[in-house]
């Protein structure tokens, strides 16, 4: 089980990790492009996502990995379902039903290594 976990925790790392250093990266207006909800937001405040999510990501795998202050696994995936819920939010608030989808399987997937590392698959 602990392997299955170890899968979900990438997984969930890849996604954030990926959707953060896009953020960070690229210039709003060109995400915009694909990110519609982004025309909300300003520059700072999408490079502030895009740290967040990039933190989280290496908030779920990092200490886990290495062994040093494993406890910041979970409390990492807690961050990101935080994430997901107010992506949720902004989804639900622009009418933009159909990205609902990709929220829901991030934050059930962070939930799950919330879920295991707090619980019966913890360090």
């Amino acid at each position: 089980m602990n392997v299955v976990i170890w899968v979900v925790q990438v997984l969930v790392g890849l996604a954030f990790a990926f959707s953060g250093i896009m953020k960070l990266t690229q210039p709003r207006t060109k995400l915009q492009q694909n990110m519609a909800y982004l025309e909300d937001f300003s520059d700072n405040q999408t490079k502030g996502i895009g740290a967040v999510e990039l933190l989280g990501a290496l908030g779920v795998i990092l200490p886990a990995w290495t062994g040093i202050a494993p406890i910041l696994t979970p409390i990492a995936a807690v961050g990101l379902m935080i994430v997901m819920l107010l992506a949720a939010l902004t989804h639900v608030r622009r009418k933009e039903y159909s990205s609902l989808g990709i929220n829901a399987v991030l934050f059930l997937l962070a939930a799950i290594v919330a879920w295991a590392r707090f619980g019966p698959y913890s360090y």
